[in-house]
């Protein structure tokens, strides 16, 4: 059995007619059989090779920040390799965080230091809160907190593990912003995992 066959291009049935003029052959070719094909990336306009991204396996955990008075804000992810999260190429984002003394616990997603460019903008506006629009009711037009709770109650000595949907996509220099309301001294650890 042939893999091809051949058919006549719908454009081009001037040229089945005798019609010179036509500048189409009328015969394509059909391919009649199925082949896997593997998109590893693309090469972006100035010939840099661009893997596809994948999401993260596994989550990436910050350093603790120990005994947070209570009223006291930390910032994280704080190690020197990576202040920042980068969403560049994922979608959504998991966020979890475990504390030592239960509470409620504000957590509002900032912009990261001023060390680090939002693609090729430097300065930023260090460890204020995301805003966007375009969230929610549509003729909603103001900018919006694109990621704030001011008072989750989080559970003790266990990973509280929160889902972020779409809202945080895209963005190039992230910290969290996690204020201790619990009533005592904590100690924050902080992950993430990011999702394409």
């Amino acid at each position: 059995m042939p893999y091809n066959r051949k058919a006549i291009a719908p454009w081009s049935t001037e040229r089945e007619q005798g019609i010179e003029s036509a500048t189409v052959d009328s015969n394509i070719e059909t391919p009649q059989y199925l082949q896997p094909v593997v998109n590893t990336g693309t090469i972006d306009l100035n010939g840099n090779w661009i893997g596809v991204r994948t999401s993260d396996k596994l989550f990436s955990i910050d350093a603790t920040h120990e005994g947070v008075s209570n009223g006291a804000a930390t910032l994280s992810p704080q190690t020197a390799n990576a202040d920042f999260i980068d969403m560049t190429g994922f979608q959504s984002l998991m966020i979890a965080l475990q504390v030592t003394n239960a509470g409620n616990y504000e957590t509002v997603a900032v912009m990261g230091p001023d060390t680090n460019p939002f693609a090729n903008l430097t300065p930023v506006n260090a460890a204020v809160g995301l805003k966007g629009t375009g969230f929610g009711d549509p003729s909603d037009r103001s900018f919006e907190y694109l990621c704030f709770d001011d008072a989750e109650n989080l559970t003790a000595d266990v990973w509280n593990i929160f889902y972020v949907k779409d809202r945080l996509a895209g963005q190039k220099n992230m910290q969290f912003k996690i204020t201790n309301n619990s009533g005592g001294n904590s100690d924050i650890t902080f992950a993430y995992l990011r999702m394409v």
